[in-house]
C-alpha cells in the first residue's frame, strides 16, 4: 500500500469518525428554563478596550438567571479598558470591577487573573469567559442548563469562530474540525485520560465545589493552554466533563488578522503537544492524511497516470468533506474555504514549528509577558 492510498484511507475513516461524532454533540438548550442557582461569570481583561464593550453588553443582557454575579478582573492594563468597563457597568449592581494582584513568580497571567476572580466568586456555577466573546441573551443560562442535565462537571460550548483574512480563514476552522474529527466525545466525557480532554476557555462553565476540589486554577498555574489543563485537574479529581456545541449561543473574534494570529499560535501550539517529538507525530499523521493524497493525485495527473489519481483524489475529498461538515454544524464558511485543507494542515505545521523555534529561543511573550 503506497503512502497516498494509505493517507486516502485514514482520511475516509476520520471523517466518518467526524459524522458519527456530529450526532453524538451535545447543544445548549435553545429555549432553556429560568435557573434557580447563582451564577458567577468571571472575566479576565488586559489591554481589551479595543473589544470588549460588545462582550459587557452582552452580558449585561442575559436572561433566565435567577441570580447573576459579573465579576470583570482589570490584569494590569495599560489602556482605557478600566474605564470601559466602569462606563458599560454604569449604576448596575450585578457587574463589579476588580483590579489584579501582581503577578506572582510560578503562576502565568491568564491563570492568576481566573484564580482571583474564582476566589471573588459566590456562585455554585462559575463560568470563564474571554473578552472577544459575544453571547446570546440565553447563553449563560442554557450552558448552566445542559452542565446540569447532563451531570458532567465541567462544560465548554465552543463558540462560533469568525475569522477575516486568508490565513484566519484557513487555521481558525481547524480549532473545531479537529476535535470533531479526532476526539470520540461521550468517551472523552468519562475518560480521565488527559489525551481525551478538550476545552476552549472562552466560555467554559464549572460546577464551583468541583473546581475548588479540584485545586482550581492554582492546580494549572503554570499553563498556557490553562482552559485543557483545568478540565485534565477536574478528571484527577473524579469529575467529567468536555466540550459541546455553542455555535448558536456565542460567537467569538479571536484574531483581527494575520499579525495577531501568529503571535497568538506561536505563544501557545508548543504546549499542544507534549513535546517536540509529539508535535512532529501529530504533525505528520496529519500530512499523511490530508496533503499527501492530493500532492500524489496532481502529482498523477500532471504525468497523464489518471487511474493512479482516482484513489487519492477520494483521500482528498474525504478531507474536504470533513471540513465541511464541521463547518455546516459550527457556522463555518464552506466554499472555497474548505477546499484548501491541506494549506490549513501546511499553515499549521508552520505555526507549530514558529511556536518551538521561539520556545527554545526563550522569546515567547504574550500581552507584554513572558511566556515561560
Amino acid at each position: 500500500m503506497t503512502l497516498s492510498t494509505f493517507g486516502s484511507v485514514g482520511a475516509v475513516l476520520a471523517t466518518a469518525h467526524t459524522a458519527a461524532n456530529l450526532r453524538q454533540l451535545r447543544t445548549p438548550p435553545t429555549d432553556p428554563p429560568v435557573g434557580t442557582e447563582r451564577v458567577s461569570v468571571l472575566l479576565p481583561v488586559r489591554d481589551e478596550a479595543y473589544r470588549v464593550t460588545d462582550c459587557l453588553r452582552s452580558l449585561l443582557a442575559q436572561q433566565r438567571v435567577a441570580e447573576l454575579e459579573l465579576l470583570v478582573l482589570d490584569d494590569g492594563s495599560t489602556d482605557a479598558t478600566a474605564a470601559v468597563v466602569r462606563r458599560e457597568a454604569g449604576a448596575d449592581p450585578r457587574l463589579r470591577l476588580l483590579t489584579g494582584a501582581p503577578l506572582p513568580s510560578g503562576w502565568l497571567g491568564k491563570p492568576h487573573a481566573c484564580a482571583q476572580l474564582a476566589a471573588a466568586a459566590t456562585g455554585t456555577v462559575l463560568v470563564f469567559l474571554d473578552a472577544d466573546v459575544v453571547l446570546a441573551p440565553t447563553a449563560i443560562a442554557a450552558t448552566v442548563a445542559l452542565l446540569r442535565t447532563t451531570g458532567l462537571d465541567v462544560l465548554s460550548p465552543y463558540p462560533r469562530q469568525l475569522a477575516n483574512g486568508p490565513v484566519p480563514r484557513l487555521v481558525q476552522p481547524l480549532l473545531q474540525w479537529s476535535w470533531l474529527t479526532f476526539l470520540p466525545l461521550r468517551r472523552a466525557e468519562r475518560s480521565p485520560r488527559a489525551s481525551l480532554a478538550a476545552a476552549n476557555g472562552q466560555l467554559l462553565a464549572v460546577d464551583a465545589a468541583v473546581y475548588r476540589a479540584a485545586g482550581g486554577h492554582t492546580a494549572v498555574r503554570a499553563e498556557v493552554l490553562d482552559d485543557v489543563a483545568l478540565l485534565r485537574a477536574v478528571k484527577r479529581a473524579g469529575g467529567r466533563g468536555g466540550v459541546v456545541d455553542g455555535t448558536a449561543i456565542a460567537t467569538c473574534r479571536m484574531y483581527a488578522g494575520w499579525a495577531d494570529l501568529r503571535e497568538g499560535y506561536a505563544k501557545s501550539l508548543w504546549s499542544a503537544f507534549g513535546s517536540p517529538a509529539g508535535a512532529a507525530a501529530v504533525l505528520a499523521l496529519l500530512a499523511l492524511l490530508y496533503v499527501v493524497p492530493p500532492v500524489a493525485a496532481l502529482a498523477a495527473l500532471r504525468h497523464r497516470r489518471r487511474r493512479s489519481a482516482v484513489v487519492p483524489a477520494l483521500g482528498y475529498a474525504a478531507g474536504v468533506t470533513g471540513r465541511v461538515l464541521a463547518a455546516r454544524r459550527t457556522g463555518g464558511r464552506l466554499l472555497p474555504d474548505t477546499l484548501a485543507h491541506p494549506a490549513s494542515i501546511t499553515m499549521l505545521a508552520w505555526l507549530t514549528g514558529l511556536s518551538w523555534a521561539r520556545r527554545r529561543a526563550g522569546t515567547l511573550t504574550w500581552k507584554g509577558r513572558a511566556v515561560a
